[in-house]
C-alpha cells in the first residue's frame, strides 16, 4: 500500500508513536513521517506509506502555517510547558496594539537560533540528548521567513498567535525571542500546525475516525504521493524519455533547472532534477509493476 496520511496528530503523543499506529491501522511495514511534530503539538503530520517514504524529504520544503498560544512572564529549558520553569518575571500591562508592534520586528527575514531540545545534530548527536545531560553547545543562527504574523487574542498573561512561515522556523524559539523583547519572557502553552503546503487542514483525518473503519476501507483515507509534489514542475514524459530514465541515463528535455515530478501517461512515475537547464536525470523512481512497463 503506497500513499499519503495527512494525519491530525493529537498533543501528548510523539510522531513516531503515529508512525506505529499507522503501521498497525494498515498493515504496513514501511512507514515514516515528514516533519515531526514535538509532542506537546497537535495538527497536521504527513505519514508515509510504502513507496512514499522515498519522497518523504521533499514534502518538507514548503512553508508552514502554525496557531500557538503563549504564556508571559515564565522561561522554560524547553521553551515550552513541557520544560523545566528557569525564571519566572512580573507580566507589564499591554494592549493588542503593542502586541502587534512588537511582532512587526518579526516579519520577514529574520535570524534564528535553533533551541538545543531540537533534532539537528551536533557531531552527530542529537541536540535534545545533549540537553539532557545539561550540556548547551554553540549553535548557528539560520535565516528563516516569517511571512505573516497575526494577533488572533491576548489577556494579561496569555497571548495566540497565527504563524505562516518557511521550512525550518522554530516556533518555540519565536515565542522565546518574542518573550525577550517584551521584558518578561514566554513559552509555548499549545501548538497547532494547521498546514504544510501543498496539504491542508481540511486534508486532515483524525486518529478516532481512521480506527473506526475496518481495516479493507481505511485505504479510501490515504492521498496519492503525487500531491505532496505539486510544488514541483509537471514534466510528461515520452516513451523514449521514460525508457532512458528506467536505465539510468540522462535526456534532454525542456525546462528550467530544478526538481521535476515525473508523469508517464498520465501517470506519476517518480521525481527527477534539471541540475543543468535541459537536461533531466532522475532523483526517484517508483517501483513500477513488470506488466506495466515499457520495453
Amino acid at each position: 500500500m503506497d500513499g499519503l496520511l495527512i494525519l491530525d496528530k493529537p498533543s501528548g503523543v510523539t510522531s513516531f508513536d503515529m508512525v506505529r499506529q499507522s503501521k498497525r491501522w494498515f498493515n504496513q511495514r514501511k512507514v515514516g513521517h515528514a516533519g515531526t511534530l514535538d509532542p506537546l503539538a497537535s495538527g497536521l503530520l504527513v505519514i508515509c506509506l510504502g513507496q512514499a517514504t522515498r519522497y518523504a524529504q521533499y514534502f518538507l520544503e514548503a512553508d508552514k502555517q502554525y496557531q500557538v498560544t503563549l504564556k508571559l512572564g515564565e522561561t522554560t529549558d524547553t521553551l515550552d510547558s513541557e520544560g523545566t520553569v528557569l525564571t519566572t518575571s512580573p507580566v507589564p500591562s499591554f494592549t493588542k496594539e503593542d502586541v502587534v508592534k512588537w511582532c512587526s520586528r518579526f516579519r520577514g527575514m529574520i535570524q534564528q537560533v535553533p533551541p538545543m531540545y531540537s533534532a539537528l545534530k551536533k557531531e552527530g548527536v542529537p541536540l535534545y540528548k545533549l540537553a539532557r545531560e545539561g550540556k548547551t553547545v554553540e549553535r548557528s543562527a539560520r535565516k528563516v521567513c516569517i511571512h505573516q504574523l497575526d494577533v488572533l487574542s491576548v489577556d494579561s498573561q496569555f497571548i495566540t498567535l497565527n504563524v505562516h512561515c518557511s521550512k525550518g522556523t522554530y516556533i518555540r524559539t519565536l515565542v522565546d525571542d518574542l518573550g525577550q523583547v517584551i521584558g518578561c519572557g514566554a513559552h509555548v502553552v499549545k501548538l497547532r500546525r494547521l498546514a504544510s503546503a501543498p496539504f491542508s487542514q481540511q486534508m486532515m483525518q483524525c486518529p478516532e475516525k481512521i480506527e473506526a473503519l475496518a481495516p479493507n476501507e481505511r485505504s479510501q483515507v490515504l492521498v496519492s504521493t503525487e500531491i505532496g509534489l505539486r510544488a514541483y514542475q509537471r514534466i510528461d514524459l515520452s516513451l523514449s524519455n521514460w525508457n532512458a530514465l528506467q536505465r539510468g541515463q540522462v535526456c534532454s528535455i525542456d525546462g528550467a533547472s530544478g526538481l521535476k515530478s515525473l508523469f508517464y501517461e498520465n501517470t506519476f512515475v517518480g521525481l527527477g532534477e534539471m541540475a543543468v537547464p535541459g537536461t533531466l536525470k532522475v532523483k526517484r523512481l517508483q517501483q513500477i509493476p513488470p506488466q506495466t512497463r515499457s520495453n
